[in-house]
């Protein structure tokens, strides 16, 4: 009871940095973490946050632009 709480209170308060997402949402998210944490274990857990640091990564590489290869001047 007390970690669906407590991840309700985080929940709501990361929401307000994420686009898209209202207190509410937030809050609801929060509570289904705790309750995931809970059932994954340990292993699980470090397995989720692997993949969604490997996710953020890839989604950060898509939006970046594409750099312009540098072109030196010849010495000529």
């Amino acid at each position: 009871m007390l970690g669906k709480i407590i991840g309700g209170i985080a929940g709501a308060k990361a929401a307000n940095h994420m686009r898209g997402v209202n207190e509410g949402g937030g809050a609801l998210l929060g509570i289904g973490a705790a309750a995931l944490a809970r059932r994954l274990g340990p292993v699980g857990l470090i397995a989720a946050l692997a993949g969604g640091y490997a996710i953020k990564r890839y989604r950060d590489k898509q939006q970046r632009p594409a750099r312009k290869p540098k072109v030196r001047p010849s010495a000529a």
